[in-house]
């Protein structure tokens, strides 16, 4: 069955694949275009350089009207990530724009890591540290790097 939804999202693959974007990485589910896993890697010269984290997407026949549900698999330590792995992002709520596609949502992602907003907080304590101290937070995210490189 090829719906609006799942052509936008084979042009998202291909696209992805014939002009790949450094630092990021999606692909769909072998059986299921609308579920995708996805790998950010941390930005260069940043607390969050080397590490490998996990996402997953899981897209709607809505698409891309309405946003995909992005959460990190891998464990985070960030302002704006839930613990659940759940993303407080503006472009995944009410600055979505069909214009977006993966490629755009997993680069956004990225960025966040290195330029976190404190005021809206998803994890009080990382947005505690990241305001008040700035060594203890990047010693945490530091911690995360390493596990990320250890975790399935």
């Amino acid at each position: 069955m090829s719906t609006p939804a799942r052509k936008r999202l084979m042009s998202d693959f291909k696209r992805l694949r014939k002009d790949p974007v450094a630092g990021i990485n999606g692909v769909p589910n072998d059986n299921n275009i609308m579920l995708w896993n996805a790998v950010i890697f941390g930005p260069d010269d940043s607390p969050w350089d080397g590490g490998t984290f996990k996402l997953t997407m899981q897209f709607t026949e809505e698409y891309p009207n309405k946003p995909p549900t992005v959460r990190f698999v891998s464990r985070m330590f960030h302002p704006n990530i839930y613990a659940d792995g759940s993303i407080c992002l503006d472009i995944l709520q009410n600055q979505w724009s069909p214009i977006y596609d993966v490629a755009a949502v997993l680069t956004s992602i990225q960025s966040l890591l290195c330029d976190p907003n404190p005021n809206s907080p998803a994890n009080s304590e990382a947005a505690h540290l990241f305001s008040g101290s700035k060594r203890e937070y990047n010693r945490k995210v530091r911690e995360i790097v390493e596990q990320s490189w250890t975790a399935d």
